[in-house]
């Protein structure tokens, strides 16, 4: 659930700088509440969703982030996790742990600040995003993930480093092969460092071995390290798609159902939510939009690359 499509970094593989420097935000009347939100989650967890991630934008710049997270802990009992990129983290962690949080992802590219500088395209400090995984553990919202897009000639130089800093700490970083998310980005697939190649740098200085998949609907392979130092994953979403066995649905923050990340369409779930439907009407609605879904973008992409039109990923998380 994507709580705002506002963000403090400009990151050149998602909100570029110059698409985005005069873009028009949503206006605060177009988004969710944070009572139709947890409605939407109540709705869902009687479907059968039994994890729910809040995401942005930066979900952290959404005012009282903490009063929703209360009452979708209230709405339903399921796993509720927060993906950020960490530079508010700090001020809100507490807050957070106290109104039910259980679990964050925190997106860091890079631990050299001229490469962080560049990927994050802000203002902001590495140190600001090391404080704010910090303050989540002293809070409990532990083991914290640790999600890298890697991309090559930029922040390909930072992986044993990041991998390093994290070991034997308890957090898992997971690398994500660089995906053309949006139309914005400029990808290219020379851009993209395979998982394959993330695996072999990362087990030449410190040897893994494989572990076996967290579950259905998994989109990590996840591996650890013989030394007993902890755990890492990657997300080979370019070179080794995962469309078939996918299990998530995305809800834009102004109220829009998406089938997948790279989907163009979204149905308009606010409308009903605004309209005086029942419950039963809300569910029909996403029943009808899961059981048709047939997104397989990713194993198209070779086919077709850059063909197929596809929202931005800052309108509905990553």
């Amino acid at each position: 659930m994507s709580v705002t499509d506002r963000c403090n970094f400009r990151c050149p593989y998602c909100m570029p700088r110059e698409h985005y420097e005069r873009h028009r935000f949503l206006p605060r009347s177009d988004l969710l509440t944070f009572e139709e939100l947890a409605r939407v989650v109540g709705v869902a967890a009687g479907l059968g969703v039994t994890k729910v991630r809040l995401t942005g934008g930066e979900p952290l710049l959404r005012a009282e982030l903490h009063r929703l997270i209360e009452l979708v802990v209230r709405a339903a009992p399921v796993e509720l996790a927060l993906t950020t990129n960490g530079v508010l983290l700090a001020r809100h962690a507490e807050a957070l742990a106290r109104a039910g949080l259980r679990r964050v992802t925190v997106s860091l590219d890079a631990l050299d600040p001229d490469v962080f500088r560049a990927m994050s395209d802000s203002e902001h400090e590495v140190s600001d995003v090391l404080a704010g995984i910090a303050a989540a553990e002293r809070a409990g919202l532990s083991p914290i993930k640790i999600n890298t897009v890697v991309r090559r000639g930029v922040n390909d130089g930072d992986l044993l480093a990041i991998a390093q800093h994290f070991r034997n700490t308890g957090h898992i970083v997971r690398f994500i092969e660089y995906m053309d998310v949006g139309t914005t980005n400029a990808w290219k697939p020379s851009d993209v460092v395979p998982a394959s190649e993330i695996l072999e740098r990362v087990s030449s200085a410190f040897p893994l071995e494989p572990l076996p998949s967290a579950g259905m609907g998994e989109v990590a392979r996840r591996y650890r390290y013989r030394d007993g130092a902890g755990e890492l994953g990657v997300i080979a979403s370019v070179t080794e798609p995962f469309c078939g066995g996918c299990t998530r649905l995305r809800l834009s923050s102004e109220g829009r159902l998406y089938t997948c990340l790279f989907a163009a369409f979204g149905e308009d779930l606010r409308a009903l939510l605004r309209s005086g439907a029942s419950d039963a009407e809300l569910a029909a609605l996403v029943t009808r939009v899961w059981e048709r879904r047939e997104d397989r973008y990713s194993e198209l992409r070779k086919e077709r690359p850059r063909s197929l039109p596809r929202v931005e990923m800052s309108y509905i998380g990553g």
